[in-house]
C-alpha cells in the first residue's frame, strides 16, 4: 500500500530535522549551539506549551533547567527540581521515558514548579538524555497535543534525544581533553603553557582598562635534598600538597601555575605592587606554619624564595614580568633564602 501524501509529507520533515540536527553536531563543537538546535526543532514538530531541557547536576543529585522556551523560561533557571522530584526527577532516577496524558491522574506530577510559575501543565512527555548508561538529563515537552501522539512521534523523539546526548558527551569529552592540555599533572595546578596565554589575556585587559596586577615566582628551597633523602615519589606528592596549600590561599579571582620543577608562579588580577607583597608575605607564611606530608608520616617543613614583579610599571608583556618576577626570586636565592624581593624594592625582612 502507497504512504498517504501526509504520512510522506511528514517522513519528509523528520528526515529535513535530522540532517539539521546531524549538521549542527558535526558542524560545532559549542554544546549550546547544538542542544539550541536540537530544541527548536523539537519545538518546530511537536508544537508544545513550553519545553526544557533539564540537565543532571551530580554533585547536588538535582536537575536544573539548561534550556527553557515559553512564558515561564526566566523564572525557570532559577528552579531546581532533586532527582526524584516529579515527573522530570522520576525520568532522571529511573533512564525511562514518561508520557502522561492527564498529570492530575498521575501521582508522580508535582504542582511546585506550576506554583511557581503561575502555568498550568495538562500533559507531559519526558524523556531522559542517556550516554554510556548515564542519564546526563531529560527533555521535557509540556502541553503536547497528545491526539498526534502516537509509537513513531516517540521513536523520532527518542532519537532527537539519542542526539542530545551524544552532544553533551561529545562536549563534556572535549570539556576533559581541555582540562588535560592545561592542567599539571603533578600539581593538579595549571602549566607554564596555560600561565602565558592567560598572562597574555590579562595584559590585554589590564592595559583595556587601567588595571595592575601582580605575579610572584616562587622557588622552593633545597627541594633537591628530599628527592635525595626520601626518593622522587615523597617528592613528586610533596610539590601536589604544595600546590594545593598554595590554591586554597588565593582568592577566587587569582590563578596558580606549576612553571616547572619545583617552582610556580601566581597570577593576582587588580593588585598594585603593595597588595601582592602583603599577599605573598601571607602565602610565605602559610608555607613555614604547614606541616608537610603528615600522612605520609614524614611531617616535612618546607621553605621558599619568592620574587613579585607588577604590570605596568614594572614590565609591559607577559614575558618580561615573569623575567623580572623570576629575578627577584633568583636574588633571594642566592642570598638569604626564605624570604622576598621585589622588583625596584629588592629583599624585605620577613622574618
Amino acid at each position: 500500500m502507497a504512504d498517504t501524501p501526509g504520512i510522506q509529507s511528514r517522513q519528509l520533515h523528520e528526515l529535513s530535522i535530522f540532517h539539521d540536527v546531524a549538521k549542527a553536531l558535526t558542524s560545532s563543537l559549542e554544546l549550546s549551539a547544538v542542544l539550541q538546535t536540537i530544541m527548536d526543532k523539537v519545538a518546530e514538530f511537536f508544537r508544545p506549551d513550553t519545553w526544557s531541557l533539564l540537565m543532571v547536576d551530580e554533585h547536588r543529585n538535582e536537575l536544573y533547567f539548561a534550556i527553557a522556551v515559553g512564558d515561564a523560561a526566566e523564572m525557570l533557571k532559577t528552579v531546581r527540581l532533586r532527582i526524584g522530584e516529579g515527573i522530570a526527577g522520576w525520568v532522571a532516577k529511573k533512564g525511562e521515558p514518561m508520557i502522561a496524558p492527564d498529570v492530575t491522574h498521575d501521582p508522580r506530577f508535582t504542582r511546585r514548579v506550576d506554583d511557581l510559575t503561575n502555568q498550568e501543565t495538562r500533559s507531559i512527555i519526558c524523556l531522559p538524555l542517556i550516554a554510556r548508561d548515564r542519564v546526563l538529563g531529560v527533555i521535557q515537552l509540556i502541553n503536547v497535543g497528545m491526539g498526534a501522539f502516537g509509537e513513531s512521534e516517540l521513536f523520532f523523539l527518542r532519537s532527537l534525544c539519542d542526539f542530545a546526548a551524544i552532544a553533551i558527551d561529545n562536549a563534556r569529552s572535549v570539556e576533559r581533553i581541555q582540562e588535560l592540555t592545561v592542567t599539571d599533572d603533578c600539581t593538579g595546578l595549571f602549566n607554564a603553557r596555560h600561565l602565558y596565554k592567560t598572562l597574555d589575556a590579562e595584559v590585554y585587559r589590564s592595559s583595556r582598562f587601567g588595571y595592575e596586577f601582580s605575579v610572584i615566582f616562587l622557588d622552593l628551597d633545597r627541594f633537591k635534598l628530599v628527592n635525595d633523602t626520601h626518593g622522587h615519589l615523597v617528592g613528586s606528592k610533596l610539590l601536589h600538597e604544595v600546590g594545593q596549600v598554595i590554591k586554597q590561599n588565593l582568592r577566587l579571582i587569582d590563578f596558580a601555575f606549576r612553571y616547572g620543577g619545583d617552582e610556580f608562579v601566581v597570577l593576582l588580577p587588580q593588585t598594585s605592587k603593595q597588595q601582592a607583597t602583603i599577599a605573598c608575605r601571607r602565602l610565605l607564611d602559610v608555607i613555614r606554619g604547614y606541616q608537610f606530608l603528615h600522612q605520609e608520616g614524614l611531617d616535612l617543613a618546607v621553605r621558599a624564595s619568592c620574587g613579585v614583579a607588577t604590570f605596568p610599571g614594572d614590565a609591559s608583556t607577559a614575558h618580561e614580568i615573569i623575567r623580572q618576577a623570576d629575578e627577584m626570586m633568583y636574588v633571594v636565592k642566592n642570598t638569604s633564602r626564605d624570604n622576598i624581593a621585589v622588583t625596584n624594592i629588592g629583599l624585605l625582612q620577613t622574618t
